[in-house]
């Protein structure tokens, strides 16, 4: 069975993004390039919400042909570009990008069934909205964070409208950069 994992590069303060939606603060540098590979290699699918899918629609299918993308992110890009990617959007009338699927709304039966499918782990990549719902809905199986040495004060938050959840650490790893990835899963009662 696959699992829903959310992956989130977060401010010290809990933001994803600027107040605009910028990420321009984001800490990267080879080391965090190297295991942006390793992850996005181990992902069947990623779930986008409307702003987050534009975003990566605009980005990832130029870099995949620009002579000037690093190598390193030409291997994202077309990693990105051959899975899945599952759009949720109220507003949005198509989406056009290779191997994308457009839904209205979550359906809980039906990310059930996604999971029960024999394939690589579905990731959520920004989309604080939807990441809230499926919280909510309990149908998240992991949360990897990878908490940046910054403190934005103001910004879109990761968490919000959020129903009290336990969570367990599953592991650290520090970068040289001074970025902490933490990994959790809820605590599910019995």
């Amino acid at each position: 069975m696959r699992k829903i994992i959310v992956f989130n590069l977060v401010s010290l303060d809990g933001f994803f993004a600027g107040v605009d939606g910028n990420i321009d603060w984001h800490n990267v540098d080879d080391e965090f390039n190297k295991f942006a590979i390793e992850q996005t290699r181990t992902f069947g699918a990623i779930i986008f919400g409307h702003t987050t899918y534009q975003l990566f629609e605009s980005y990832w299918p130029v870099a995949l042909r620009d002579p000037k993308t690093s190598p390193d992110d030409r291997e994202v890009a077309q990693i990105i570009d051959n899975i899945q990617k599952i759009v949720f959007s109220k507003t949005l009338e198509n989406v056009t990008w290779n191997n994308s699927k457009l839904f209205k709304e979550i359906i809980p039966e039906e990310i059930k069934e996604l999971k029960q499918q024999e394939e690589k782990d579905i990731v959520i990549f920004g989309s604080g909205t939807i990441v809230q719902e499926m919280t909510n809905l309990g149908l998240i199986d992991e949360y990897r964070f990878l908490v940046n040495p910054i403190i934005l004060g103001e910004g879109r938050p990761m968490f919000s409208n959020i129903k009290k959840l336990k969570l367990k650490l599953l592991s650290t790893r520090i970068f040289e950069n001074g970025n902490v990835l933490l990994c959790y899963k809820p605590v599910i009662k019995e």
